[in-house]
């Protein structure tokens, strides 16, 4: 029974695309486009996580204080707190990366596409030639965990890592190393 399966025109694509179908990334929410100082702090103050995001940010002001400024988008507020406002926004606006599960972390991987490691290179997961099989769970994930939560594992990050995090550990160097120099890749993962 096949697995789920990511792909992409890099190694490190198609493992970003598995990824993304297993674990929700960190991202922005669509619905915080506000970019005047009144329509932020209006969504802000309309629910518990905004209101905590402003107190998080430092600004710290009366209920009087801001039932003005809210009753009036041309009130006359400080830089400084409509910067701070902007901070807690922009805070709020992030949603953070769940974690990469186990099931991920652990998981057997078939990587089809052109590998290459010293002279020899071979289209793998074909009729003629096996997927690369490799064992997740001797990898040494934690680089690529924490790109991932800050939500900054790029492609080519993520096919360099595994190379040398997971398959190194799993299986060794190679010849000459690992290089996926094709421009087809598909990762399932069992």
């Amino acid at each position: 029974m096949a697995g789920p399966t990511g792909r992409g025109n890099s190694l490190g694509a198609a493992l970003n695309d598995l990824l993304r179908s297993q674990v929700t990334p960190r991202h922005r929410l669509s619905s915080y486009t506000a970019k005047h100082w009144h329509a932020q702090l209006s969504q802000l103050t309309g629910t518990h996580r905004g209101q905590q995001a402003l107190e998080d940010a430092g600004l710290h002001v009366t209920t009087k204080t801001l039932i003005a400024w809210l009753s009036d988008a041309e009130y006359n507020v400080r830089r400084s707190y409509r910067d701070l406002i902007h901070t807690a926004y922009e805070n709020t606006a992030i949603v953070p990366a769940d974690p990469i599960p186990d099931h991920v972390k652990d998981g057997q991987y078939e990587i089809s596409g052109w590998v290459t490691t010293g002279t020899d290179r071979r289209e793998r997961g074909t009729r003629d030639a096996a997927p690369l099989r490799i064992d997740g769970s001797r990898g040494d994930w934690d680089a690529i965990e924490e790109l991932w939560m800050a939500g900054e594992l790029e492609d080519s990050d993520f096919e360099d890592h595994f190379v040398d995090d997971v398959i190194v550990q799993d299986i060794g160097e190679g010849t000459d190393g690992w290089t996926f120099d094709g421009g087809s890749y598909s990762v399932e993962l069992r």
